[in-house]
């Protein structure tokens, strides 16, 4: 059974960084692409980014482009998100996800994950 697990999550203030990571489990994760997705109150959960299997291929949505990095490290069964230049309209339930199939490519949607992590709460203030 996979596991995910995201940390970092915290209260920052607009402008600054925070760092998310997703440690996983359960399965070969060298094997998946891996996303990121966010829910604020009231709305639907969006995408955030995705990084494909090896890690070559990254994918943003247009509003963290630029200031978002997504990462993998296969050996330690992780993914990161890095954070920059924080908004307001950031803040957010931040998840991590697993793609359904392996060595797939995704389009963002989150239909085409199948393994979610419980989130981490990411408050931005003023």
């Amino acid at each position: 059974q996979v596991q995910l697990v995201e940390s970092g999550g915290g209260l920052v203030q607009a402008g600054g960084s925070l760092t998310l990571s997703c440690a996983t489990s359960g399965r070969t994760f060298s094997l998946y692409t891996m996303g990121w997705f966010r829910q604020a109150p009231g709305k639907e959960r969006e995408f955030v980014a995705q990084i494909s299997w090896g890690g070559g291929l990254t994918y943003y949505s247009d509003s963290v482009k630029g200031r978002f990095t997504i990462s993998r490290d296969n050996a330690k069964n992780t993914v990161y998100l890095q954070m920059n230049s924080l908004k307001l309209e950031d803040a957010a339930v931040y998840y991590c996800a697993q793609h359904r199939r392996q060595k797939t490519l995704a389009v963002g949607t989150t239909s085409q994950f199948g393994s979610w992590g419980q989130g981490t709460q990411v408050t931005v203030s003023s």
